[in-house]
């Protein structure tokens, strides 16, 4: 008996041992971009930035930003669309870069990035142009693989074929499909870039609707799993002064499964450019412009909306699906409770810097 209870102490002496040596439980940081060569790390929680660093280069203009799995490295489009800078967020050191351009060959990045979920391959859509002395040559688009472990100055390990007009890169959860949204959402191979499948969206065959339109170049994908993003179209059985003549919808990518849907949700009132799926209520989704939108997904209907202060571009959910952010265009991220859509925070990025069209990115650290 002795012996048991002495095991037991021990035992229990040794697990109180291990849960204070365990680090702190992770939290939420919001990664953004701000003009003309910043990356914010924003403590979301505590409602302040943690800490500004600066993208090499100067004048840079940061757009698409991926942060790795382990939310360590940034990686983000600058210098006007020509180069990515992989950016260690504690040191502030640039540990990754890869300029696009050689000789002749102008190349720029049209927002699609994203990185492998085992952190080893980043993938960038680029469309090159050839500068030739009495002509600009359009190349062909594609999809330039470097290999994160390279550092600075990085070269493509290979290139892939890929659709022209791809605006956002996602990766499946397990790692096998590579999707490009473009004209239609494209399921690529990520090591020959074959399409492997279509969902059409463009060239959707809903009868009496016009093709539907799509403006989305912010990733916000990473805390549901799931790439969302609105769409536009008009039915064509209805005269154009009929109220619901013109319906706006969602689309939805399980990264999971990859299952996609399109569905309405209202009659045309306002225009939205990104929106973002929660995490815990898988059937809710937010959309943000010059108003804040709660949407149903699976009812197909509108559930709230609310006026914004200004124009934000972005929007991204915590991870526990209470709060909702918004963000770009201007120098704060707004904070909104997801139940009622009453703000009930905001960052102000100090200096008032223009975050543009920077993504609004959720990491846990």
């Amino acid at each position: 008996m002795r012996i048991r209870r002495s095991i037991s102490h021990l035992g229990g002496l040794l697990a109180a041992l291990l849960l204070a040596a365990s680090p702190a439980a992770a939290k939420d940081y919001l990664l953004t971009g701000a003009k003309p060569d910043k990356l914010v790390l924003v403590d979301a929680a505590a409602r302040k930035v943690e800490r500004v660093l600066t993208i090499p280069g100067g004048g840079v203009a940061p757009g698409t930003i991926v942060p790795s799995s382990d939310g360590r490295i940034a990686y983000v489009v600058s210098n006007h669309m020509g180069s990515v800078s992989g950016i260690d967020l504690d040191s502030g050191k640039q540990v990754f870069r890869a300029d696009f351009s050689t000789g002749d060959l102008r190349v720029r990045s049209l927002f699609g990035m994203d990185v492998s979920p085992d952190g080893k391959e980043l993938y960038v859509f680029q469309a090159p142009v050839r500068m030739l002395p009495g002509e600009y040559r359009v190349e062909d688009t594609r999809i330039a693989v470097y290999s994160t472990a390279d550092g600075v100055g990085a070269k493509p390990v290979r290139l892939l074929p890929a659709p022209r007009r791809v605006a956002v890169l996602a990766f499946s959860r397990d790692g096998g499909t590579l999707w490009a949204l473009g004209w239609d959402l494209y399921g690529l191979d990520p090591k020959t870039g074959a399409v492997k499948e279509t969902h059409k969206v463009l060239n959707w065959s809903r009868a009496n609707h016009s093709p539907p339109d799509v403006l989305d170049i912010w990733p916000q994908f990473e805390q549901a799993a799931t790439l969302s993003t609105p769409y536009f179209t008009a039915r064509t059985d209805l005269a154009a002064t009929d109220p619901g003549a013109f319906r706006t919808g969602l689309m939805t990518l399980d990264l999971a499964t990859g299952r996609m849907d399109m569905r309405d949700f209202e009659d045309t009132s306002a225009v939205i450019f990104s929106s973002v799926v929660s995490p815990v209520k898988r059937t809710e989704a937010y959309s943000v412009y010059t108003q804040l939108t709660k949407i149903d997904t699976d009812g197909g209907k509108l559930v709230k909306r609310v006026d914004l202060p200004h124009t934000y571009y972005s929007i991204n959910v915590s991870s526990d699906g209470k709060e909702v952010y918004v963000g770009g265009t201007a120098c704060d991220i707004g904070v909104y409770g997801t139940d009622t859509l009453d703000r009930v925070g905001q960052v102000e990025i100090a200096g008032c810097p223009d975050q543009g069209i920077a993504s609004l990115r959720v990491i846990r650290r």
